[in-house]
């Protein structure tokens, strides 16, 4: 194992200066979905090339995007030494509800060795991280084993549609070895672990349209035309069957299946059905059958209903037939499966299956193929050293339910090897009120970051 004391010392000495400089940042309310927030997201941007100009980074400057803002940073200081290329993203998501939050959310908060407040670890606090990894290095031997280039976006909470294009066009710049990814979970507190595989997505809207003239008394015309708002649950009710399998032609002709090995490794991780079920205050788990929960959170491809509206929606009763009703469904993908082939599978069944006294309109929007990284990477094996060296404990392999579209994006356009090495929990409440980092995480995930760079040099 690599020495690494001096860093350790540092990190440990310093770590009331990385929450400071984490709680700076979280002030700014970098809503990215929010025009009325153009500005602050700008101002989150311009704050954070401040920040890394004054740490000691030999570029770093705000670059326009056809969107929000992307920041770039770099030391080049390294010369023959490997490149590596750290993702990360600035902007948060709304705060609605905001009388569920506890203390206001762009007023961060220390509560019980938590930090609450929007944008704590999803994904500020795990980009600061990234800096004061980077301090620790530079502070302490004055130079660094590789290079380093930064990228954090301003747009991925409203899916990253400008990024695809900033890459592309900017290839030359982000030119790199290996690319490292902190916006993930870890399994718990207590079982560290590394990201090796993210599922894709694909969304459609569907728009069921019935009489023309608009909106029809029940009484007068019930039971002589069709109801969109009946006729859209038919169509959502016939996506899946009793046994929660999607019944959508061809679905699940390129889903990867898991071996025997990977199913006994899920099984042998510490996950209670019954405690998660409680903690998520539903009566049960719910999903296809024959697989356990972690293996269809993480390894099957979902399709769900997200949004749905239609009819009268005021207070007592409006006696119509709707002229129309609409809902918004999600796919999560698995490894193999082809976004644009499920898209259209999708939108045909849809209207294979629309009752004939309706017409329907099945729109598409962005898609995003999963992405699996090997386990045997030597940057992989690199990453799972420095994690154990940080937390104590050598870190499991697991999968995560959700998309990151730039990971996606870096396979694609880039054809890198990608490491993702989060450290949130998966009770922090990202995209919910009362988000928080948990302390003990943040500083293990700064020792995290300074040991990698250490692993990697000597790996790379």
């Amino acid at each position: 194992m690599l020495q690494t004391d001096d860093l350790t010392r540092y990190c440990d000495d310093h770590r009331q200066e990385a929450l400071e400089e984490l709680e700076d940042w979280l002030r700014i309310p970098s809503i990215s979905a929010d025009g009325a927030h153009r500005a602050d997201v700008r101002r989150a941007a311009e704050h954070a090339a401040t920040r890394m100009r004054a740490l000691g980074m030999q570029r770093a400057e705000v670059l326009e995007s056809k969107g929000h803002p992307v920041i770039y940073g770099e030391w080049l200081g390294a010369p023959g030494k490997p490149t590596v290329l750290v993702y990360g993203h600035y902007d948060v998501q709304p705060v609605d509800p905001l009388e569920l939050w506890a203390s206001p959310p762009f007023e961060p908060q220390v509560r019980d060795g938590h930090l609450f407040a929007r944008g704590a670890v999803d994904d500020k606090g795990q980009v600061v991280m990234h800096w004061e990894a980077f301090a620790a290095h530079l502070r302490t031997r004055k130079t660094l084993p590789l290079n380093l280039k930064y990228i954090i976006e301003g747009e991925e909470e409203i899916g990253s549609p400008n990024f695809d294009d900033f890459v592309a066009h900017h290839r030359d710049l982000l030119a790199c070895d290996v690319v490292v990814v902190s916006d993930t979970p870890i399994f718990s507190e207590d079982v560290p672990s590394l990201t090796i595989a993210v599922r894709g997505l694909v969304n459609w809207e569907i728009h069921v349209d019935g009489p023309t003239l608009g909106d029809q008394h029940s009484g007068l015309f019930g039971g002589a035309i069709d109801n969109p708002i009946n006729a859209l649950t038919h169509i959502v009710a016939k996506l899946k069957d009793e046994h929660g399998r999607i019944t959508v032609p061809g679905f699940y002709d390129d889903v990867r299946e898991l071996g025997p090995q990977e199913r006994a490794e899920i099984a042998a991780l510490p996950f209670d059905e019954a405690a998660e079920a409680k903690r998520l205050g539903v009566p049960q788990l719910h999903g296809e059958r024959g697989f356990n929960p972690l293996e269809r959170m993480w390894w099957r491809p979902t399709l769900d209903c997200n949004g749905i509206w239609g009819g009268y929606q005021g207070e007592g009763s409006k006696t119509i037939i709707p002229a129309k009703a609409g809902c918004k469904i999600t796919a999560r993908l698995v490894p193999d499966q082809d976004p644009a082939r499920i898209t259209k599978l999708v939108a045909d069944y849809i209207r294979a299956i629309t009752p004939p006294g309706v017409r329907v309109h099945v729109e598409s929007h962005e898609a995003g193929r999963a992405i699996v990284t090997s386990r045997e990477h030597p940057a992989t094996k690199a990453a799972a050293r420095a994690m154990e060296r940080a937390f104590g404990k050598p870190p499991v392999m697991i999968g995560m339910g959700g998309s990151i579209g730039p990971v996606a994006t870096f396979d694609r356009t880039l054809r890198l090897p990608q490491v993702l090495i989060g450290v949130g929990l998966p009770d922090d409440q990202t995209h919910a009120p009362n988000e928080k980092f948990t302390l003990s995480q943040f500083y293990g995930g700064i020792k995290t970051m300074a040991y990698l760079w250490d692993e990697l040099a000597a790996t790379l």
